[in-house]
């Protein structure tokens, strides 16, 4: 199991820091750098800027969605980050939901996981430098233009971020990699990888296995209260506000996990702009089904445990309690890979 990390975002990092985590994932091994978005910095700037001061490092989008830009200018852009970095970047590609897509962008959400099939296709069609004519149900482009200049590798990785079964079996089928985010370990094969694997037995003959990257919340800490309520706050976000009340992805995770009534309490008190109610009404039991927390070791232990279950890589999401960047630091070096 390859090791990796993510951050959702950069905001906490001044740019020198940012430069200074980069490069030591890059020094000590870890396979990849995945950089979110959301309504946080842009991804594609940031990732043409590690690209210049790191030399190994894997540099991924994890995730940007596929409403906000064109296919053709996240091919631009995928071709455009893998010239400066040499051949190392992964598109990293979601859906998002209503809340973002609607309400930052202004983009109806609608056929995402159409769109999202079709974006990949059009990827690589512009990746290969093919005239790119397109007739499909959300894209109708007829313009027969091709990129100009020859991409450094004429297939990026495609990883998509899904949840849904739909999503999860499109994953299975056409991308080269999946993103799972707030990944129980003990429900990953009845929630996620049955979908998973469905798609993948509509795979074509050469497309390869599947890669598997689990973005996986560690709160190093020895507090163990301190840790779980440093992630409560997000995992209350994602679970109440991620979509509207009946459309949010994650939320439907957590009721299939078995916390139905905590899922819909935390949706309610969120939604009604309770957030410190709806963040204390995330019980521990719901952290600790997504999160590793104890000490560097102990948290190195739990890894290995997650690596049993079948993944290619984990993507840490790290959280040192009461500490900046120099812990985070700290963090990433304890846990490197050996």
């Amino acid at each position: 199991m390859k090791l990796s990390l993510t951050l959702t975002n950069t905001a906490g990092f001044s740019p020198n820091a940012l430069v200074e985590f980069a490069q030591t994932a890059d020094r000590l091994g870890y396979e990849t750098l995945w950089l979110a978005e959301a309504y946080s910095w842009e991804a594609f700037s940031q990732l043409g800027w590690l690209a210049g001061v790191t030399k190994r490092l894997k540099l991924g989008t994890g995730v940007v969605n596929v409403f906000s830009r064109s296919p053709a200018l996240l091919a631009q852009s995928a071709a455009t980050i893998d010239r400066l970095s040499a051949g190392r970047f992964v598109l990293g590609l979601g859906t998002s939901g209503p809340q973002l897509v609607q309400g930052w962008h202004g983009v109806p959400f609608e056929q995402a996981v159409q769109r999202l099939r079709e974006t990949v296709e059009i990827v690589r069609t512009v990746l290969r430098r093919e005239r790119l004519v397109h007739e499909g149900e959300v894209f109708k482009l007829r313009g027969g233009i091709k990129l100009v200049d020859e991409p450094v590798r004429p297939r990026v990785p495609i990883y998509l971020a899904t949840l849904t079964p739909a999503g999860l079996r499109l994953t299975g089928e056409v991308a080269d990699g999946w993103l799972g985010a707030f990944v129980s370990p003990a429900h990953y094969a009845e929630s996620l990888g049955q979908d998973l694997q469905k798609g993948v037995q509509q795979r074509g003959a050469t497309a390869g296995p599947l890669e598997t990257c689990a973005y996986h919340s560690v709160v190093v800490t020895s507090d163990r209260t301190a840790g779980r309520d440093a992630v409560r706050p997000q995992l209350a976000l994602y679970i109440g506000a991620m979509g509207s009340r009946g459309h949010n992805f994650y939320n439907q995770l957590f009721r299939r996990y078995g916390f139905v009534e905590e899922a819909e309490r935390i949706q309610r008190l969120y939604l009604d702009r309770e957030r410190a109610e709806a963040a204390r009404a995330v019980t521990d039991a719901m952290v600790d089904e997504v999160t590793i927390i104890g000490s560097a070791p102990e948290c190195r232990e739990r890894l290995v445990e997650l690596g049993r279950v079948g993944f290619s890589e984990v993507a840490l999401q790290l959280t040192v309690p009461g500490r900046g960047p120099d812990g985070m630091l700290a963090a990433v070096r304890d846990l490197a890979p050996r």
